[in-house]
């Protein structure tokens, strides 16, 4: 049963309906007690048992397992078409299970493109560990054979990256890590399961931080991993267990209620952010838009394959180099100066400087004049005059 327990399937056959409808309703029966339409916040840490060994419908202790985080994993694990989810604490504790997996000795292919605090946790933490890890263009996935070596056993990507919204062909991907004896990871976090669903791709586990669309909000930090591989489903109740960084009542709570409106949210920010796009490529401001949903995007075929849309990201590089982009995310007055992403606001920042800092000096750097904006869902009209008063500063 999806998210691993039967009494919070929600209802019968979820999998017969809509992604829309699944959203709002699987994993989340009425409240057995009261009739409430909305999930409970279960907030007890311990729970009585029937007898020594026996507890009731399975809860013992909420570190091992939560009735709102039953619900939640359900939901999340029913929207891409997962036998098993998991929520942990942030992103990177999500991260972080996955990665425990792994013996000493192990290498990661890892896209030369990536979120840095991830590149962060697997070459500083699980370095530290006897884990190793090479960079490798995955717009070419045939380089993955010569980069595969005998003590490779996983390949990280995320697909659009960040920040740099380059797209891989996961279903290409997948087959020839799988033909040589690994597994791939999908950072789905960018797409969300309403644009992408990796595992349907081939992917041996699917990855979110639960922070960004799936919230969507901009108040709940959380991490996501969904999977239909058995055995790592059951590490991964191990770890939550014991190492316990889980995600809290309230927080699958939150991350629940924003799910409800995945699928309306995004398709506004697909819809602003392809306007966005459009408007920056002929701003003489501006060398490069980096937006999937462009024709002139190196990755454009294949996201219009594998995804149904193409998301709320854009990033754009300054002709102007690090001057005119720190003078430009200054001057933004609807955009926020701000880290994180994919809330209902939208946001503007320095990825160089913010979020990609702990790649400085590797095979994943980030160019100091790239800008990435998070579109949200105001009014478009609004967000574009904010950015055109903006670039006037750089002329």
């Amino acid at each position: 049963m999806m998210g691993g327990d039967p009494l919070l399937s929600g209802f019968e056959d979820s999998e017969s309906y809509e992604f829309e409808t699944r959203a709002i309703r699987a994993g989340q029966p009425h409240d057995p007690r009261t009739g409430g339409v909305v999930t409970p916040i279960a907030l007890a840490t311990t729970f009585a048992q029937d007898a020594i060994g026996h507890p009731k419908n399975g809860y013992e202790y909420a570190r091992t397992g939560n009735p709102t985080r039953h619900a939640y994993q359900a939901c999340l694990a029913s929207l891409e078409g997962a036998n098993y989810g998991h929520a942990f604490a942030s992103g990177l504790a999500a991260e972080d299970a996955l990665l425990r997996q792994l013996s000493p000795g192990s290498e990661i292919l890892l896209g030369d493109d990536a979120y840095g605090g991830t590149f962060r946790l697997i070459d500083k933490i699980h370095g530290k560990m006897g884990i190793s890890n090479r960079a490798v263009d995955l717009t070419r996935p045939e380089l993955i054979r010569d980069s595969w070596s005998a003590n490779t056993r996983l390949l990280w990507l995320e697909t659009p990256t960040n920040p740099m919204l380059g797209i891989f062909d996961i279903e290409a991907i997948c087959g020839i890590v799988h033909d040589l004896g690994g597994q791939v990871v999908v950072d789905n976090t960018f797409a969300t399961p309403y644009l992408q669903q990796p595992l349907s791709l081939g992917a041996d586990a699917v990855i979110h931080s639960a922070t960004k669309y799936i919230g969507g909000h901009s108040d709940v930090v959380g991490g996501f991993v969904a999977t239909n591989d058995e055995d790592i489903a059951e590490e991964l109740v191990f770890i939550q267990n014991a190492v316990g960084a889980i995600a809290s009542p309230f927080d699958c709570y939150l991350a629940m209620r924003g799910v409800k409106t995945l699928p309306v949210r995004m398709d506004r920010h697909c819809e602003n952010a392809s306007q966005i796009s459009e408007m920056l490529m002929s701003h003489n401001a501006i060398s490069d838009v980096l937006y999937p949903g462009l024709s002139h995007h190196q990755g454009h075929q294949i996201a219009a394959r594998q995804m149904s849309g193409f998301g709320g990201m854009v990033s754009f590089r300054l002709k102007g180099g690090r001057p005119a982009a720190e003078t430009l995310v200054v001057n933004t007055k609807l955009f926020t100066l701000a880290e994180s992403l994919g809330a209902v606001e939208s946001l503007i920042e320095h990825p160089a400087v913010m979020t990609h800092a702990s790649v400085a000096g590797s095979a994943l750097e980030v160019p100091d004049d790239l800008v990435r904006i998070s579109v949200g869902i105001e009014s478009i009209s609004d967000l574009l005059s904010d950015l055109e008063q903006a670039l006037n500063f750089i002329g």
